[in-house]
């Protein structure tokens, strides 16, 4: 059991090796960042990191508030999308 905990306590810390080489951070945490982007027919919030989508809403204010509302709960930022996909605003509620 032991040499299996050390195997995979070695391939673990190669893997963190070759990203940090290629210049990716390993330490980094997830964010808390709220994206408001269009989904469907209407806006989504997403999580940053997230595939699967917070929550769905028709209208993009509605989106952006309960965007906002996630976000000053854990002092993150929110990023609204255009429609297009790209940036149109950044918010926020860090300290």
């Amino acid at each position: 059991m032991s040499d299996k905990n050390t195997l995979v306590d070695s391939i673990q810390n190669l893997i963190q090796a070759i990203l940090k080489a290629l210049g990716h951070d390993t330490t980094r945490k997830r964010t808390w960042h709220q994206h408001v982007v269009p989904y469907e027919d209407g806006w989504a919030v997403r999580r940053e990191g997230n595939k699967r989508i917070t929550s769905k809403h028709r209208k993009q204010s509605t989106a952006i508030n309960k965007a906002k509302t996630l976000a000053k709960r854990y002092k993150a930022d929110v990023i609204i999308h255009r429609e297009s996909g790209g940036i149109r605003d950044r918010v926020s509620y860090r300290d």
